[in-house]
């Protein structure tokens, strides 16, 4: 590990939820029990029990500049809520994690959108949050735009667009905006085949210009084609950094 050139570090972090569960076991609907009797049942404070889940435990991980890094594991694994602590939508219960550059992120679509602003107004929001003046994000805007497709509606509240121009927009301020290091969580899992298309011409150009990529996907094709390494995931825990076919291959044991 080249300590020189690490751009991130995760240090013995861990994340956990508290879950609630109704401890009500009566049937929803008897002779005598009427809806709006569960409902009342179902809602008292006092039919319910907490039980607190794990997210991640003591997760460590070393990820240096110019690296495409894939984060492998099932649903519930805790992938994307270890992108969400990177990105600084949440924070760890313990541990450190620490940036050497600026964080860009294409998680759940639309977060850090806005519903209430324009497309044009989160296009300048975004690049607020990673820090770039106005002037700075006036000299990507056309560019964005262009690639975002969506030119007839960048006026347009963004609670009004469909997933699918969530994930343009999100994706063309993601990509163009000058971040150091790039999470990106099923970003093909939304839109046509020509614009994953240019997605993944785009990501080839942000490897190429020695930036960081974080990737989380389902589709093993697309991790091989975009990552180096990978990390495995599994109940909570992580494994160490293995080369992305041995990282694929220890998950495939897994499922």
């Amino acid at each position: 590990m080249n300590i020189n050139n690490e751009i991130l570090s995760v240090i013995d972090v861990s994340k956990s939820f508290r879950i609630q569960h109704s401890i009500d076991k009566s049937p929803l609907l008897t002779n005598t029990r009427t809806f709006s009797d569960y409902l009342r049942s179902k809602f008292s404070r006092n039919k319910f029990e907490f039980q607190t889940f794990r997210a991640l435990q003591n997760i460590n991980l070393h990820i240096n500049k110019g690296e495409s890094v894939a984060l492998i594991g099932k649903n519930g694994s805790g992938k994307s809520t270890l992108l969400k602590l990177i990105s600084k939508i949440m924070y760890p219960d313990s541990g450190s994690i620490t940036a050497k550059g600026k964080i860009s992120s294409l998680l759940e679509v639309g977060t850090g959108f806005h519903p209430e602003l324009t497309g044009s107004e989160n296009i300048y929001l975004n690049g607020a949050i990673l820090g770039m003046t106005r002037s700075d994000v006036k000299k990507y805007y056309d560019q964005i735009l262009e690639f975002s497709e969506i030119q007839d509606f960048i006026d347009v509240p963004v609670k009004r667009y469909s997933s699918g121009m969530y994930l343009r927009l999100a994706f063309s301020i993601a990509i163009h905006l000058t971040s150091d290091i790039l999470l990106l969580d099923e970003v093909f899992a939304v839109g046509d085949a020509s614009f994953q298309k240019k997605c993944k011409d785009k990501i080839k150009d942000f490897l190429k210009n020695k930036k960081t990529i974080i990737f989380v996907s389902h589709n093993n094709q697309s991790l091989k084609d975009f990552c180096d390494f990978g990390y495995v995931l599994n109940k909570g825990g992580i494994s160490e950094k293995y080369e992305i076919n041995k990282a694929l291959e220890i998950y495939n044991q897994m499922s």
